[in-house]
Formats: C-alpha cells, structure tokens, sequence
C-alpha cells in the first residue's frame, strides 16, 4: 500500500494490525540562533539552497549571510552540504568547510546564523512484533510489540536514542538489549546516572580529571566516554543534568572527543549513545532546563515505554518470568510459579513503582512462602481503597496485627538474605535506617 505526499513522492505504507502508526524520522533544519531564530524547513527533493535571496529554499534574514550561501543535496549516502562560494563561508560544527556529509545534530554556521538538523517526525505504520521479549525485557502486549519491532530495527546501527518513561518500567534493561543486540555488542557498556552524582563532580564523572587537578585528585581518572570507547555510554536521567553541563555534553557528542578536567591532551572517542529520562523533555525546553540544541541531538530516536498499569495484560508474563529467574536465590532451586489467585491480585493493583515494585514484591513472596507455587498467602502488598473492595481476602492474614505481620515480613527477609540488612531493606522497599529501628523494635537479631 501506498500514499502520496503534498510533493507528489510515493511512500510506503506498512498495514499493522489495529492500524497503529509508529513514529520514523527523516530530516529539517532549524534555526537555533540568528535573526530567524526558530524558523523550520524540511530537508525535501533533490537540492536545498539556503541564502538572503528570496528565491532561495531557505530564505535568511541575516545581513550576513551570501546570497546564494549553501546548499543541502541529498544523495546515495545521505546528505551533503556544499559551500556556494559565501563571502563569510560555511561552518559544520564550528569547523568551516567546503563539502561535508550531514549527521543529525549537526550544526551548520552560515555568518551570524546557527541551523541544526534535526529529525522530522513523520508516522510509518510498523507491525508488531511476532516475539514477546527483546534481550531481558518482555512482553506480550501490542505496544511492547511494535516497540520490539522498533528495538530490532535501529539496534544494528549507531544510531542515538533516547528512551522514555517513568521510574521502574525497564529503561536500563531497554539500553542494554540495544547494546547486545549491536555490533559493539563486544564492546563496553558504561552507565552514567545524573540523577546520582553530585554536580561537582558530574564533568570529572563525564569526561576523567588530571591527576591534581582539583584537591582530591590523588590520581588521573577516565571518565566514562573514555572507558566506553568502542562500546556504548548509558545516560540515565539526562534531565537532571544541570545547564552549566549540558553545552559541554553537547560539544563532546558532535565533536566525539574529550578532555579530562585539568588536562589539554584530546582524545577521540568511538562511543554509541543512549540516553534516558523520566522526564518529559519538550517540556524542560520550553521552561529553560533543558537546551533545545542537546534535546535535538539525543532525540534522533525516542522511545517511550509504557507504565505498567497501561499494560496490565503483561503483569502474569511479568510475574512468572520473575518466579522463575528469582527461584535459584529464593526459592531453594526448580522454577517456582505465581497462583491463578495471585495473579488476579497483581492484575488489580495500580504499580506506581511499575516493573521494579513487581520484582520487588515477587521477591517478597518467596521470602514469605514455603513451596514451589507463590499464593495468595504469601503477598503483602499496599491496595487502594477501591483495589481492597475488589481483591479477594487475605485469609492467612486475618485476626493478625499488623505489627505481628511487619515482624514476620521482615524476620522472614533478614534470614533469606542471610542477616544483610541491606539487601532486606532493598527487597522491602524502605531505608536501612527503618529497617534498623524496626529490628530494634521487634527485637531481632
């Protein structure tokens, strides 16, 4: 199937079941500083003149801009940017040239004006896919599918990619089997958290420091785009990356090298990046938190995963996979099961911690529970007013005090996990300084 553009080009159209639409990219240039800031142009047909001329395709009102500037040509390979003999030249990413192939994210300098390609949204339909996980992360949902499908598709290549959602639904897991399933497969993968390092130290975390370069430089550190050379760097939570970082981030992305704090030697790095947020992006640009330009170059592809209560058919998949991989550590070896009944339960609950909080309360149950198939005996789980009057009752609960439930949930954690009061208190999903006032408490050793 087929359907024609307002250019008269032909376009494929590919059927999917329930007709759903899946964003692809193809290329604009936009405005980013200059006289005509925010002025937007897709990058269309064979040749794109940019100039002051008025017949030009791109018409700048920079009085220092040719008239007949640059042109864009699309070719076999991509597209190229030629100078037009201007008077104050053309610059790709602060360099100036004479031709030179366009990357997205690339920044194009024509006198006092900065354009950046950027991608165009368009809708390409892409079917589902036939399989119901990519590398660690599943699925049986048509949404989780025709991400899958997508997954697949831009894994091969070094493309960049921003992945979306909120806290818990799997973006690490997501970057990783992006990671396995390309040609640096081989190579490292480094994670980088904004959310967790303090500002201080963020650049140093980025891109290394010289030994003395700051007081408590004791020693030359390689930051992570060095140690993530011939593999993938891992940017989680790029939206809190505070503004004062963000250009030097921007730099190293187009120019693929870096200089460690207090040192002058350049080192090219060979890195495949993909970022993740928890937060809506537009959003931090429109209200000045986030640079436009940097939104632009990490988003050549962005996906966004869905929470889990938006996938509530996933929840038994979910709840089983985890029994099984989570059995060796806690349930004593064989693969462990999840009831009929408790499934129904985890159907009904709202998951504001999404597929963490499901890990954490299937991990709960095991530690509660004695056989090979978790019950509805074995889950404590926190439910809504509205969940309490749909749920079925907890009968092995009943005429119990909840301190008397409390001290069994955590006696019960504390001795699979072999007295680490820390990985109890992970596993029950409260501080290690309430864990310890609650031993005390319950007077538990």
């Amino acid at each position: 199937m087929t359907a024609k553009s307002k250019k008269g080009k032909l376009t494929k159209r590919i059927p999917v079941e329930g007709g759903k639409e899946f964003p692809f990219r193809s290329g604009k240039m936009v405005v980013i500083s200059g006289v005509d800031l925010q002025k937007t142009f897709a990058i269309g047909g064979k040749e794109v003149t940019i100039g002051s001329q008025q017949d030009n395709y791109c018409v700048l009102n920079d009085p220092t801009v040719s008239r007949y500037h640059a042109v864009i040509e699309e070719t076999g390979r991509g597209y190229v940017l030629r100078d037009l003999g201007s008077t104050n030249g053309t610059y790709l990413n602060e360099i100036r040239i004479k031709e030179a192939y366009l990357e997205y994210g690339s920044v194009i300098g024509l006198g006092n004006t900065r354009l950046q390609f950027v991608p165009l949204e368009e809708r390409v339909e892409i079917p589902p896919s036939e399989e119901d996980y990519f590398g660690d992360v599943f699925g049986r949902s048509l949404e989780m599918r025709r991400i899958f499908t997508m997954l697949k598709k831009i894994s091969p290549s070094d493309i960049t990619v921003t992945i979306e959602g909120e806290t818990g639904t799997g973006k690490e897991l997501v970057a990783r089997g992006i990671h396995s399933s390309s040609q640096r497969a081989r190579g490292p993968f480094v994670v980088i958290d904004c959310g967790s390092i303090s500002k201080n130290l963020m650049e140093s975390e980025l891109f290394g420091h010289e030994k003395g370069a700051f007081t408590g430089a004791t020693q030359t550190h390689r930051g992570a785009f060095e140690v993530a050379h011939g593999g993938t760097i891992f940017i989680d939570e790029i939206g809190e990356l505070g503004l004062e970082m963000q250009p030097k981030l921007l730099r190293v992305l187009e120019q693929r090298e870096v200089r460690r704090v207090g040192g002058n030697e350049v080192f090219k790095v060979d890195v495949r990046v993909i970022a993740a947020t928890n937060k809506d992006l537009i959003s931090e640009v429109q209200k000045g938190r986030f640079r436009e330009d940097l939104f632009y170059r990490i988003s050549v592809v962005r996906i966004h995963l869905p929470s889990l209560r938006e996938r509530g058919e996933d929840i038994p998949l979910l709840a089983q996979q985890f029994a099984r991989e989570l059995s060796g550590p806690y349930g004593g070896g064989g693969d462990m099961a999840v009831s009929a009944e408790a499934l129904e339960i985890l159907r009904h609950y709202h998951w504001p911690g999404n597929i963490r909080e499901l890990k954490n309360i299937i991990t709960r149950a095991m530690a509660m529970g004695n056989g090979k198939v978790l019950r509805l005996r074995d889950f404590i789980m926190p439910l809504s007013s509205d969940e309490r009057t749909q749920a079925p009752s907890l009968d092995s609960l009943v005429g119990r005090t909840l301190e008397e439930i409390e001290k069994a949930a955590i006696a019960k954690t504390l001795e699979v996990h072999g007295g680490n009061k820390s990985a109890a208190a992970r596993v029950l999903g409260i501080a290690y300084s309430t864990l310890y006032e609650k031993i005390k408490k319950y007077g538990l050793s």
